[in-house]
């Protein structure tokens, strides 16, 4: 088992990198196709143990906006990567009320309520989201521990708008200037977007709570003391 240095924690965006940061975790926040290179240069570093966090689309019909999910395994297509069972524990016990199931990742934005419906019945898994499976791929090559750890943002029922799915820049901001473009092409999207926008406060609660609860290495149960001294470092691209 790694314990040489800090948890590495994955996501695409920049509000989920400045939650998940904090003693005894770096944060990787990059999109899936720049995430390979990154895990695989944390990987060598030494990271004790690796945890995609974030926010997910839900699945299952019972999830809402805020619920937390800590995976079982993530699956993808033709792949399934089991979590580690301690660190899913301590997760669960952190976090009440967390459902403990598949998560399944995609390559991209899931929006569409009939194919998140489709990914439930054919897989079982209760949530998905982009970064998960790529964490587990490369976690599973280096032999690290991982947990995936994510909080619902929009439940099975809810279609993402296109601006929601565009507006976001490389470094995992908000592109404002490319939602106003997509709701002046589109002006019926409105009444979704504001939705969704009220989700991703949801959301980002329970993030924030989340993470206040699970404190230091992100809920990791193999830390010694002299594990969480050191510097945190970002990388963002």
């Amino acid at each position: 088992m790694s314990t040489r240095g800090d948890v590495v924690a994955v996501t695409c965006l920049a509000l989920e990198a400045r939650i998940a940061l904090g003693p005894g975790v770096s944060v990787i926040c990059n999109h899936a196709s720049q995430l390979v290179a990154s895990l695989d240069r944390a990987a060598k570093r030494g990271a004790s143990g690796i945890i995609s966090f974030g926010i997910a689309g839900g699945l299952a019909p019972h999830l809402v906006a805020g619920d937390w999910v800590v995976g079982s395994s993530v699956r993808t297509d033709r792949e399934c990567f089991p979590t580690d069972r301690g660190w899913a524990r301590a997760l669960v016990e952190a976090l009440p009320g967390a459902v403990h199931a598949d998560i399944i990742g995609a390559d991209a934005t899931v929006a569409d309520p009939a194919e998140k419906r489709r990914l439930h019945a054919q897989t079982g898994a209760v949530a998905v989201d982009t970064e998960s499976h790529i964490a587990a791929r490369i976690a599973a090559a280096y032999r690290i521990p991982f947990a995936a750890c994510r909080a619902v943002i929009d439940p099975v029922h809810s279609e993402l708008p296109p601006a929601a799915v565009i507006g976001l820049r490389h470094d995992g901001t908000p592109d404002v200037l490319a939602v106003f473009r997509s709701v002046v092409r589109q002006p019926s999207q409105l009444p979704a977007l504001a939705r969704t926008a009220l989700e991703a406060r949801t959301a980002g609660a329970a993030l924030r709570r989340g993470r206040r609860l699970l404190g230091i290495g992100l809920g990791f149960p193999y830390f010694t003391e002299d594990m969480v001294e050191g510097p945190v470092v970002v990388e963002a691209g």
